[in-house]
């Protein structure tokens, strides 16, 4: 069996957990929750690439991506940061579901899966 391994751990849950050639990225949020969507998302993607980048992976080795809207209402304002970041780069699985958060100031959170 391949080996598990976790990344910035704590008592709750790790950031990334690496399977073989996969890595399960936790929901992740935007650090300042005063943006709107689109910028709430923006940042999202930003954390995501370093966090990929710290495993050897990118956005261009993504699988899965699952994302929790607030408002599907704010859904193409998500997908304007989305497209703009994913640059070209060929899109992975998606799905977009609305979420309540427990945080009424969280817009949008995302978790990934990507190969290594």
């Amino acid at each position: 069996m391949a080996a598990i391994t976790r990344h910035q751990s704590n008592e709750k849950l790790s950031r990334i957990v690496v399977h073989g050639a996969t890595a399960y990225l936790a929901g992740i949020t935007a650090d300042d929750k005063t943006q709107d969507t689109q910028g709430q998302t923006a940042q999202i993607l930003l954390k995501a690439d370093a966090l990929l980048a710290s495993v050897g992976s990118g956005r261009d080795k993504l699988l899965l991506a699952q994302i929790f809207l607030r408002d599907t209402g704010d859904f193409d304002t998500m997908n304007r940061a989305w497209i703009s970041w994913l640059n070209g780069e060929a899109p992975p699985a998606r799905v977009t579901v609305g979420a309540d958060f427990a945080l009424p100031e969280i817009r949008v959170e995302i978790q990934f899966t990507a190969a290594v």
